[in-house]
């Protein structure tokens, strides 16, 4: 007993180490965080600086739309109460970068002709579905979306969409959707495909944010993905059991992968249920596909689901 003790803290001891060198190795890597602060400069702003404005973010202002829309938006009462909110949580937002430069340097490391984006800060009329848009050399962020869950401002949206409504979610919410633009869409439809979709992309966020805790970068709660942790083998043994892995219903997305306040059993334990579990099994698949096969990351990102399930041995506890 002693010996395998001895070994397992051994092993221990030299993953640690591997880790902390790797660590070490990605933290040399030179990023530069730019922050650019649209949202103070456009509410500091007044309709004889619109030329300037649109001549110097061309993206923000779409050409449909007249010069009165973005004059009413400088002189609208909600839009200055919004930025007042958005200062007062933010006001160092531009010099507090340490964070975005270690999620930069992650993704380098395992993605050479990653440039990290230039950050424009916006006010987005809490549009939560589209809280980070990134595209190549910009990355748009809507700092309204993160003042906290219990904020005045999100009054009627409900509580498993607030919750993460937090500064602590914005790199996660970045590194998410940059992995996104890392991960093909699935070309099936199957519920499998589905889940190993969201496996992929959330393996690359637990690489692009070592440190920040599983929960976090699911979206969970503590208590939630200690659920999804405890009823895993449950939940795939419905998944099995029920012949859904290979299901094109679209239901199924709506039951286990979207946003939802719970997952879609149709049992008893439903309420007690995070929503996305789907999403969190498929992370899961990966992970064992990734642990039981000596492939590279880009391998598995451009392997099928069907691959990836099948060579995954993936058996979770009963």
């Amino acid at each position: 007993m002693n010996k395998i003790l001895g070994l397992l803290i051994a092993i221990l001891i030299i993953s640690c180490s591997k880790e902390n060198k790797l660590e070490q190795e990605i933290a040399k890597i030179e990023v530069h965080v730019r922050i650019d602060r649209f949202d103070e400069v456009f509410n500091n702003s007044s309709t004889k600086d619109l030329p300037k404005l649109k001549n110097k973010y061309p993206y923000l202002f779409p050409a449909e739309y007249n010069d009165s829309i973005w004059a009413n938006r400088m002189n609208d009462t909600l839009q200055k109460e919004l930025y007042a909110e958005i200062d007062k949580r933010f006001a160092d937002f531009e010099n507090d970068t340490a964070q975005f430069s270690s999620l930069f340097q992650h993704i380098k490391y395992y993605f050479t002709d990653f440039k990290p984006p230039k950050i424009v800060t916006v006010i987005s009329d809490v549009d939560y579905k589209n809280r980070v848009i990134y595209a190549d050399t910009l990355l748009l962020l809507g700092l309204d979306n993160y003042l906290g869950a219990d904020h005045k401002f999100y009054k009627g949206i409900q509580q498993y969409i607030r919750k993460n409504f937090e500064a602590s979610q914005i790199p996660v919410d970045m590194a998410k959707t940059i992995a996104k633009s890392k991960v093909r869409p699935p070309e099936s439809r199957t519920f499998i495909a589905q889940m190993v979709y969201y496996g992929k992309i959330y393996y690359l966020v637990h690489l692009f944010l070592p440190n920040t805790a599983k929960e976090v970068q699911l979206g969970y709660t503590g208590e939630e993905l200690k659920w999804a942790i405890a009823n895993e083998g449950y939940i795939w043994r419905y998944f099995v059991e029920r012949e859904l892995l290979f299901s094109t219903d679209a239901k199924l997305q709506e039951r286990f992968i979207h946003p939802a306040p719970f997952s879609k059993f149709y049992l008893e334990l439903d309420n007690e249920s995070p929503g996305r579990l789907g999403q969190y099994i498929g992370w899961q698949i990966v992970n064992a596909y990734m642990e039981n096969n000596e492939v590279s990351l880009q391998h598995m990102l451009n392997a099928s689901a069907e691959e990836i399930f099948n060579n995954s041995k993936y058996k979770p506890k009963k």
